[in-house]
């Protein structure tokens, strides 16, 4: 079962690339996405990282939570699903 992680206090100047090569390092990854401003393009400085498995999701956050990574402190954690309420129109 896929694993979605959340990765915060990121570096304004990180690719993908970078977050995939370290998160590889940790297990298996699926995906990678960090976010970026629209009109700058410039990272946000949080990104997400979807791992393969949940024993892959969480050997990451243990070893990477607080890792001076860019020279930054990481936050990682599960990322928290989004619950979007559909109304019916009238």
């Amino acid at each position: 079962m896929k694993s979605n992680i959340y990765v915060g206090n990121l570096s304004y100047d990180i690719e993908n690339s970078d977050l995939e090569k370290l998160f590889a390092e940790e297990g298996n990854v699926v995906a990678v996405n960090v976010i970026r401003d629209q009109d700058s393009g410039r990272a946000r400085g949080f990104g997400f990282v979807e791992m393969e498995t949940i024993s892959d999701a969480e050997k990451a956050i243990n070893n990477l939570n607080d890792k001076n990574f860019m020279g930054r402190s990481l936050i990682v954690n599960m990322a928290k699903t989004s619950k979007r309420k559909s109304y019916d129109r009238y």
